[in-house]
């Protein structure tokens, strides 16, 4: 009995005398993302609300004024809602869709209710996690509890709302299925993508009750969240308390978690059908039709680059993360050695557009420069360090890559002599470097390495170099 005890103690506690015991965490995500549209879910006004002033887009509809009745569906939201289905590869909901009322009391809902379609997609997968649906749902408007206000231009802007299963077992996981998704949305073109994101994250540990977090922005602030609410309810656990069942909020400035209210169930928001919208069959002709015109997804694209350009995943989930970068990658691939052009595409200038926090698309770089870039490399015109000097001026630089090289004297590898001779005055100058390589500082050869460099102007081959350094101070 006693043993008994023991291994029911160890269980509920995640950490006793040192010994650290797994935690199982199941997390489920509900993502909101506002589809990308020129008017509002079921009127014309239109969905730039943040350039415009507070209370201008709005109309009759939008503020749900007596007598006023909702447009059609927009067909565009519909279509967007459509891809981005397919993309996470759902199947889709044939029979008909219609909206349902779904009732709450707040500030920014004029109507009372917000209107939330029946599942269009359900049964989807990313990243090994599994999707239950995806619907849309109109966006409320946006309160301001300091100033007292309402501002009631989103009102109404169409939304998508992805739902996961309880899959995610990790804060880590869920930050890499989040960083996965914006992609896919990213390259539908039919999302706004994370700007506009708010998750609401649900987590339970070890089968206790389930914890809402609401209206997390970012996919740092899901991060931060569950790992804060992880550790919280660790804590609970470990002083015997139970776990309530409840809603959050994430108070992103503090980075951590407060009470808001008891969780609802379902039927605390009575739903019911909208009888103000009729109801609309989804055909296999409009299914054909988004997929015609929908673009490759990351993932399967991914999985195409490493079979088609033999490169392996790492390189080809960086050359997919922007979908102008992929579409330049196969451009570049065309004439270039694909593992080359990837090499280089992946550290080199992913390196550049980060430091100068661009994406490719804002960089200016055509594909002809680019090509024109990595012959000269090839055809070993110029060195390797050159070519990191010369691609670090690429971005948003009108001249060729040729132009470049030439303006800074870059152009041309010296020959084996000049480069002997640069050897044995970098060694001659630095005798200290040499006796610290001699002692076993590996490191001082990169040193010398440099003073090489220097001396050629960048023009020597750094492998080279490095065995010429090597057998001179050796003998």
């Amino acid at each position: 009995m006693l043993i008994v005890y023991i291994i029911y103690f160890i269980k509920i506690f995640p950490k006793i005398g040192g010994i650290n015991i797994n935690v199982n965490m199941m997390c489920g995500l509900e993502i909101h993302v506002q589809l990308e549209t020129e008017s509002k879910l079921f009127c014309d006004c239109p969905t730039n609300y943040q350039e415009a002033p507070a209370n201008t887009n709005i109309c009759p509809v939008c503020l749900n004024q007596p007598g006023a009745k909702p447009y059609p569906t927009n067909e565009k939201a519909l279509e967007n809602a459509l891809m981005i289905s397919l993309m996470l590869n759902c199947k889709i909901d044939k029979g008909f869709t219609y909206f349902m009322r779904k009732h709450y009391d707040y500030p920014d809902l004029p109507s009372g209710f917000q209107r939330t379609s029946v599942p269009i997609g359900y049964e989807g997968e990313l990243n090994g996690v599994r999707i239950r649906e995806i619907h849309m749902e109109e966006d409320p408007g946006q309160y301001k509890p300091d100033r007292g206000i309402v501002d009631f231009n989103r009102s109404g802007i169409p939304l998508i709302e992805i739902v996961t299963e309880p899959d995610i077992t990790s804060p880590e996981q869920a930050r890499n299925f989040l960083k996965e998704l914006i992609r896919v949305l990213q390259y539908s073109g039919g999302a706004r993508g994370e700007g506009t994101m708010r998750a609401d994250v649900n987590i339970s540990i070890n089968g206790g009750n389930r914890v809402e977090m609401k209206n997390i922005n970012s996919i740092k602030g899901a991060y931060k969240a569950l790992k804060f609410e992880l550790v919280r309810q660790k804590n609970l656990m470990k002083r015997g308390v139970e776990v309530k069942q409840e809603t959050r909020a994430y108070l992103e400035s503090q980075m951590i978690t407060v009470g808001m209210r008891l969780k609802e169930d379902a039927d605390d928001y009575r739903f019911i059908p909208d009888p103000d919208l009729p109801p609309m069959e989804i055909s296999d002709a409009q299914i054909d039709e988004v997929l015609a015109i929908m673009p490759e997804a990351p993932h399967n694209k991914v999985k195409r680059f490493m079979e088609e350009y033999g490169i392996d995943e790492e390189s080809a989930k960086v050359l997919t993360s922007e979908l102008d970068l992929a579409i330049v990658y196969e451009e570049v691939a065309k004439q270039i050695t694909p593992k080359f052009a990837a090499k280089w595409m992946r550290d080199e200038l992913k390196r550049v557009l980060s430091y100068n926090k661009l994406d490719f698309a804002e960089s200016g770089i055509l594909v002809d420069d680019f090509v024109e870039f990595l012959n000269l490399l090839d055809s070993k015109e110029m060195t390797t360090k050159a070519g990191q000097r010369i691609i670090e001026q690429m971005p948003n630089n009108k001249q060729t890559p040729r132009a470049i090289a030439e303006e800074l004297g870059l152009l041309g590898v010296v020959k084996d002599d000049e480069v002997l001779a640069a050897v044995k005055q970098a060694i001659e100058e630095n005798p200290k470097a040499v006796n610290d390589y001699l002692e076993g500082q590996k490191a001082s050869l990169n040193f010398l390495v440099g003073q090489v460099m220097r001396l050629t102007r960048g023009k020597a081959d750094p492998g080279e170099t490095v065995k010429m350094l090597k057998e001179e101070i050796e003998g």
